[in-house]
């Protein structure tokens, strides 16, 4: 998961590959090294808990689509808020990671959406959707990805598209504290991964694989952090 905002000097400071590799992240970037709290990881020993339902009030639309080099990232305007704790994180970007980063009791799906939250005090909430390969597409991603950017491109987005378009009807979701997937990994952000994954068809996740490449870290040791559903 990418930093909410990311300076291009920063941007080639690393990759999935090669020198600046995930392997060399920690190198440069310590947490991604030394950090307890990793994210992804293999969503499978689970602690059963009343988990109060996400209220997701997603009002505005998506902006305009980037491709930075490592994603292919939404940038959305109006009012777009979940409400967690009794708190308030307020979208600031969703993107894209082919194949998913997280994976559910060991299957690893095809593609992975994180929709990148930030409250008053700057704290991280993401909300993960898998996307499995099916027959019949997403329409949303028809509007998306009409013209998917290429690197370093930014496209505006003329027909009009609700975030909450990208997120499965069914919200009941894994909860677990984790940390960015991209550096610096900082830790303390708030993951929930849906536990419905919704289908996407072979070409649309494949125009997305195609401009992106690979591009999950690995899966990070739990430790002693609990997932709760």
């Amino acid at each position: 998961m990418a930093a909410a905002s990311m300076t291009s000097t920063q941007a080639a400071e690393w990759s999935y590959e090669g020198e600046n590799g995930v392997d060399n992240w920690g190198k440069q970037f310590a947490t991604c090294g030394e950090g307890a709290n990793q994210t992804p990881i293999d969503i499978k020993r689970t602690i059963k808990a009343e988990l109060t339902p996400l209220q997701i009030d997603y009002q505005g639309k998506v902006q305009e689509v980037i491709n930075n080099g490592h994603t292919v990232q939404a940038n959305v305007e109006g009012k777009n808020q979940l409400v967690i704790d009794d708190e308030v994180f307020d979208l600031q970007q969703f993107h894209f990671h082919t194949p998913s980063e997280n994976y559910i009791a060991g299957k690893q799906f095809p593609l992975e959406v994180h929709f990148v939250h930030a409250n008053a005090e700057g704290q991280l909430a993401v909300v993960a959707a898998m996307f499995k390969t099916g027959p019949r597409g997403n329409e949303a991603f028809n509007t998306l990805l009409a013209t998917v950017p290429d690197k370093d491109q930014t496209l505006s987005l003329t027909d009009t598209l609700n975030p909450a378009e990208l997120l499965p009807r069914e919200r009941e979701y894994y909860r677990f504290n984790g940390s960015l997937t991209t550096p610096p990994c900082s830790e303390g952000v708030r993951w929930f991964v849906m536990r419905e994954a919704q289908a996407g068809s072979e070409e649309q996740i494949d125009s997305l694989h195609q401009v992106m490449g690979d591009n999950a870290r690995p899966l990070q040791p739990l430790n002693a952090r609990v997932v709760l559903e």
